[in-house]
C-alpha cells in the first residue's frame, strides 16, 4: 500500500505544488522561495525517511509569512491523505533531539483532533531573514491539516537555529515512529474504532 499525496494549493499570494511519500528514503527536492524553511524541510525528509517535494511560489518580496503558512497547509494535508484510514499505525510518537546546546522534545498523537502545544523559547527575533515567530505558524498549520496533536517542548538552548533545527528534527522523527505500522495492530489504535 502506497502512502503518498500530492497536494497543490493556488491563492493570490502563493503557488505550491507538494508531494509526500511517508515511507520514503529521505529524499528531498526543495524550492521553496524561504532558504531557512528549505533548511528545516530537508532536516525533516531526512529525519522522518520520507519523500517530500515542494515547488512553491510566494509574495516573499512582502515577507516569509504566506509562503511559509501556506507550505505548513499543504505539508499537513499530505500527511492526512497519505495516512488514509490510518489502519495499523502506531498513532503515537515521541522524541528528544539535542543540537550542541540545545534540546528540544516533540510528541505527537495522530488522533484526528488538531491541537498544538509549544512551550520554547527564541533568542533572537530572526534567523538569517527568517522571523522565528513563523515556527509557530508553520507549526500550528501543519498540526490543523493533518488534524494531529502535536507537542513542542524546548527544554533548553542558547542558540535560535540550534533551538528550531532541534524541533524540526525532533518532530520527524517522532512523526516517522507515529506514521508506522506495526503488524500486531489490527484496524486503528482507538476503542472508538475510528481516527
Amino acid at each position: 500500500m502506497e502512502r503518498t499525496a500530492k497536494i497543490e494549493r493556488t491563492t493570490n499570494e502563493t503557488s505550491i505544488q507538494l508531494t509526500l511519500d511517508i515511507d520514503g528514503q529521505g529524499r528531498s527536492h526543495l524550492d521553496t522561495g524561504v532558504p531557512f524553511l528549505t533548511h528545516m524541510l530537508d532536516l525533516f525528509t531526512k529525519h522522518g525517511q520520507f519523500n517530500l517535494t515542494v515547488e512553491a511560489k510566494g509574495d516573499t518580496e512582502v515577507d516569509d509569512h504566506h509562503t511559509t503558512e501556506d507550505i505548513g497547509i499543504c505539508l499537513g494535508q499530505a500527511l492526512k491523505e497519505a495516512l488514509g484510514d490510518k489502519k495499523g499505525i502506531k498513532r503515537y510518537g515521541n522524541a528528544f533531539v539535542p543540537m550542541d546546546e540545545a534540546l528540544a522534545q516533540v510528541v505527537v498523537d495522530l488522533s484526528n483532533r488538531p491541537h498544538l502545544e509549544m512551550r520554547a523559547d527564541f533568542p533572537s527575533q530572526k534567523v538569517g531573514t527568517f522571523d522565528t515567530e513563523l515556527v509557530h505558524e508553520f507549526l500550528w498549520k501543519f498540526a490543523l491539516e493533518a488534524r494531529m496533536n502535536l507537542h513542542v517542548i524546548v527544554h533548553y538552548g542558547k542558540n535560535t537555529h540550534h533551538i528550531i533545527e532541534a524541533i524540526f528534527k525532533a518532530m520527524a522523527r517522532a512523526l516517522d515512529e507515529a506514521t508506522t505500522i506495526d503488524p500486531r495492530i489490527k484496524g486503528v489504535p482507538s476503542t472508538k474504532g475510528i481516527l
